[in-house]
């Protein structure tokens, strides 16, 4: 399987037009059907439907989509670490993590690094703990920020200097909103709106079910969400009562949304963290010892 020819498929794929794909790549339309028929040979998969006008990958083909676009992502990566290897760093930095206030740590390590290493990019991707760790364990990201509690046993981690805290964001004119905080018993009757990572039973201890006690199976959630963005539109439209984390959503005095923290407090801890045995590229390799210096001084 050649890698030119995985990239012609994804802009087969993307175009939804053999035409439009071959004028886009700067190729006949018979070279660019006859590369792709040998593809679907060579896999024993039949990769389109062909209509009249447009065409629709198959079952098989969005999985051969979604792998693709990883490999390509790898190569990519590959030839920019290499590219890098220069006396002076320069080079590419992949992060991902969930949304929270605790990437302004991150940030002004980033803006320490710049002043000496200029020639640094950093790569910023969005998600909740298993979109971030399929990413660290297929090597798309150098480095992962994970909001506890989470699985930190396949990686080196070090604690983040910042803690989240968790609270409830609801309409300004709801019936909870005139309290100062939310107790356990507040969220009994109402609709609620989780994360999905707060949700999951699958660690030794998950504070935040520990925090509702005998009375998180009786929560009523009718929605869950991985990231806060669209859990805020749905609390505006009147869905429900968003769990989440503070300073991740507009509460402020022009926003229809306010923010109410838990009592008894709840705060989650974080963590930065990379594959076990990791080789780095001289761009992440230079951002770890940096953060490494950093956050242990505050630690």
């Amino acid at each position: 399987m050649e890698f030119r020819v995985l990239r012609y498929f994804l802009t087969v794929a993307r175009e939804g037009s053999m035409t439009a794909a071959a004028e886009f790549l700067h190729v006949t339309q018979p070279t660019l059907s006859r590369q792709l028929k040998d593809l679907e040979q060579e896999l024993g998969k039949k990769l389109f439907i062909r209509s009249s006008h447009r065409i629709f990958l198959t079952d098989e083909g969005m999985l051969l989509r979604k792998r693709a676009e990883e490999i390509i992502d790898m190569v990519n990566k590959l030839e920019t670490e290499f590219s890098s290897m220069e006396e002076t760093i320069s080079g590419d930095v992949f992060l991902g993590g969930g949304e929270t206030d605790a990437m302004r740590q991150i940030a002004r390590v980033v803006k320490d690094l710049q002043l000496s290493y200029p020639n640094i990019r950093y790569h910023l991707y969005s998600g909740n703990e298993d979109d971030v760790t399929e990413r660290l364990d297929k090597g798309l990201l150098d480095f992962g920020i994970l909001i506890q509690p989470a699985d930190l046993s396949k990686y080196n981690y070090i604690n983040i200097p910042a803690k989240d805290v968790w609270g409830v964001v609801m309409r300004k004119d709801s019936p909870l909103a005139f309290k100062d905080t939310i107790k356990a018993v507040d969220l009994l009757n109402v609709p609620l709106i989780c994360s999905r990572q707060a949700m999951k039973q699958t660690f030794s201890k998950n504070e935040f079910a520990d925090w509702f006690g005998e009375d998180f199976g009786k929560l009523n959630v009718v929605t869950t969400y991985n990231l806060a963005y669209n859990a805020a539109i749905m609390v505006e439209e009147g869905i429900g009562y968003a769990l989440t984390l503070d300073k991740i959503v507009n509460t402020s005095s022009d926003s229809n949304l306010c923010f109410r923290p838990l009592e008894p407090r709840l705060e989650s801890g974080l963590n930065i963290v990379w594959k076990k045995h990791q080789v780095f590229s001289a761009a992440a390799d230079k951002f770890l010892k940096e953060i490494q210096e950093k956050f242990s001084s505050l630690n």
